[in-house]
């Protein structure tokens, strides 16, 4: 039975952004749409592969976790869950760490700062075509003391600056805080993240990452050419729902087939970000679920491998948006973290005693896919292949995976699957 002990949060966010206004800084620890740089000084092509592998490897395994706990739509940010679980792993010790390690594919530490810095920083980076940032945050009872060891190494390498709140005497206006800062991050898509009674007296730290992501396709889809269509959520129920058009003139898209999947990457401007569609064969008679059983980070690469730029004669998507939000202390528990949400929890690293365990994981997501672009992202398409001709129609009329992918650092951004656009 766990001890009323002090308590480690950590809280995760995903919403895409078109624009954040400026917040004096106040208690907070950065200005939330101006997330500070990491030190990415040692970092490797190859260590930032191997971080990149094990945030992917994670990506699915969190995907097949989700999927398993609903029939209906999926969509989270691995990334941001990956990068919240950093900043705890840095202060892990013993069983604690080997466990964590072993849930998120993480690197010793020492391999996993600069190659994760890396990845952050070029998240960051400015770009004119879309808008692509994350930022992390410690939040500390005032009078607890961290570390200044374990406080500095996740300033500096992921970027994650603390700000101290009064947990015991001010719980709701320090929950307010944190909350208020998340949806100032977030453009106003990420509204009470944390909700009422997960703080209290025995708080003392709270970690939150927030990512945000807004672009447009390199090739849209007309507005008037987006029709009332019936999605196939099973074969034999369906939904009205828009759906976007485009019969491309000159455009190629990266596009391959299997026995089972029509797999498409659509590329949103600047060519580094692209989100990936994969379609059960309808018209085999594969489902989603056949899709799902043969899903691994491995089949995955193998898939993309495949694919080449292919003249298609027509695409269908449907238009979509959706909200989620994810308790994840039992989901994670079972992925194999028991330790850390016990009463034999080792974060000694963080405050130089094992006087603290996570109480919760808490993750919630937004995303909108228009005929412009998309504001965060996670999707499961389906495609039809006609027979009849020598065609390459994209037809996503029914159950899709969809995958939003960081062509620059090989990271998985956001996943998730789309079962019904109505909801």
């Amino acid at each position: 039975m766990i001890r009323r002990r002090s308590l480690i949060i950590l809280v995760l966010a995903l919403v895409v952004v078109v624009g954040i206004g400026w917040w004096t800084l106040f208690v907070y620890p950065y200005s939330p749409n101006r997330p500070p740089r990491a030190d990415d000084t040692g970092f490797t092509k190859e260590g930032v592969q191997l971080v990149s592998d094990g945030n992917n490897l994670f990506s699915i395994d969190m995907y097949k976790k989700l999927g398993e706990a609903s029939s209906g739509n999926v969509f989270y940010s691995p990334y941001s869950i990956f990068s919240a679980m950093a900043m705890a792993y840095e202060g892990a010790n013993g069983e604690t760490y080997d466990e964590i390690k072993k849930v998120f594919h993480f690197p010793d530490r020492e391999k996993l700062r600069p190659n994760f810095a890396k990845i952050y920083n070029e998240i960051n980076r400015e770009v004119r075509d879309y808008e692509l940032r994350t930022g992390n945050a410690l939040w500390v009872q005032k009078d607890f003391p961290l570390l200044e060891e374990y406080k500095t190494t996740v300033e500096k390498y992921y970027g994650g600056k603390a700000a101290k709140l009064d947990f015991v005497n001010e719980t709701e206006k320090s929950r307010k805080t944190i909350n208020d800062f998340i949806e100032e991050q977030t453009n106003g898509k990420i509204e009470d993240l944390i909700p009422k009674g997960i703080l209290d007296r025995y708080t003392r730290l709270v970690i939150t990452n927030a990512i945000y992501f807004k672009g447009t396709w390199k090739w849209e889809f007309k507005k008037s050419d987006t029709r009332d269509e019936d999605f196939f959520i099973t074969p034999k129920e369906t939904v009205k729902v828009p759906m976007m058009y485009m019969k491309p003139e000159k455009a190629e898209f990266n596009y391959t087939e299997t026995e089972k999947l029509q797999i498409l990457e659509l590329p949103y401007k600047g060519d580094r970000i692209s989100m990936i569609i994969l379609l059960p064969k309808k018209e085999g008679g594969y489902t989603l679920e056949d899709v799902e059983k043969e899903l691994s980070y491995e089949n995955l690469k193998k898939w993309l491998m495949k694919m080449q730029k292919t003249k298609l004669d027509a695409i269908y998507i449907p238009k979509f948006t959706f909200k989620t939000k994810y308790f994840l202390k039992d989901v994670l528990t079972n992925m194999g973290m028991k330790t850390s949400f016990s009463g034999n929890a080792d974060f000694s690293k963080i405050t130089g005693r094992r006087d603290l365990f996570i109480s919760e994981v808490i993750h919630q997501a937004f995303i909108d896919v228009n005929e412009k672009g998309t504001e965060a992202a996670a999707a499961t398409g389906i495609v039809e292949k006609l027979k009849a001709l020598p065609t390459h129609i994209f037809r996503a009329d029914h159950p899709f995976i969809f995958i939003i992918h960081d062509k620059e650092t090989g990271s998985i951004l956001f996943m998730g699957r789309l079962v019904n656009p109505a909801g």
